[in-house]
Formats: structure tokens, sequence, C-alpha cells
């Protein structure tokens, strides 16, 4: 996916009045999700996305345990500036699934078998719920 087609995509999915601010939002987020995926997974990823995004992925800040879905979510409140865990929420949402309709399903789903429990709905693919009988 090319720069200008996947902030176009983060900037209507989050609906932000500015290019800077789907940049600035893709830009954090995906540098979160860089220290949490790790292998194959990630260069692949890599490869999907826009040079600049993919660089980020690749050198992100080493996390030293995975974050539940929530604290990635606090996390990523606090390295933008003004943000809220609320507004947090919508620009994990609007970066994480434009990042998975780049990445494909397989892709992403190796994604999140990386990823603790709950991240499905942060990428905006909620897993189907486990029945009864397969408890």
């Amino acid at each position: 996916m090319n720069w200008s087609a996947f902030l176009d995509a983060v900037r209507d999915r989050g609906s932000y009045r500015s290019p800077h601010e789907a940049e600035r939002a893709a830009r954090t987020v995906l540098a979160l999700l860089g220290a949490h995926v790790v292998g194959k997974e990630r260069s692949e990823l890599a490869a999907k996305l826009p040079d600049t995004f993919a660089l980020i992925l690749m050198n992100p800040l080493q996390a030293a345990e995975p974050l539940s879905p929530e604290r990635f979510v606090r996390a990523t409140a606090a390295w933008i500036d003004g943000a809220t865990e609320r507004t947090a929420v919508w620009d994990v949402g609007a970066v994480l699934s434009v990042t998975a309709d780049a990445a494909g399903e397989d892709l992403t789903r190796r994604l999140l078998l990386q990823l603790p429990p709950g991240y499905d709905l942060l990428f905006g693919h909620p897993a189907p719920p486990v029945s009864a009988a397969e408890d």
C-alpha cells in the first residue's frame, strides 16, 4: 500500500481533520505495534506498509513485556499530545484496521496470535466467540 492510500484510509477511518493528525496517529500506533510483534510476521507486515511506516514498525522501542489491549491504548494516549484514552481507542482502531486491510486476513491472523487476547477488536477483526462446547 502506498503512502497516500494508507494515510487517506487512516484519515477516513479516524475522521481526522488533516493528514498530519492521521500521520501522527499512524506513527505512534505502528511504533508501539512494532515493539510487540516479531519475526517473519513483522517483516511481512513491514513489506506491505509504506516505507516510512515500515521503518517505524521495524525499529521500535523495545517493550519490556507485552501490553494488554487496554495498556496499549493507554500507551498510545501517553505518546500523542492532547490525547485521552477515549481518543486513543479511536486512533488505535483507525490505524490498526487499515493495517489489517494492508496485511490481509492470513497475516493479520498470525499477528494476532503473537499479541495478548483482545487485540482482535483493536484490529477490527473480532474473533468468533468460543462456544461452551469448545471450552
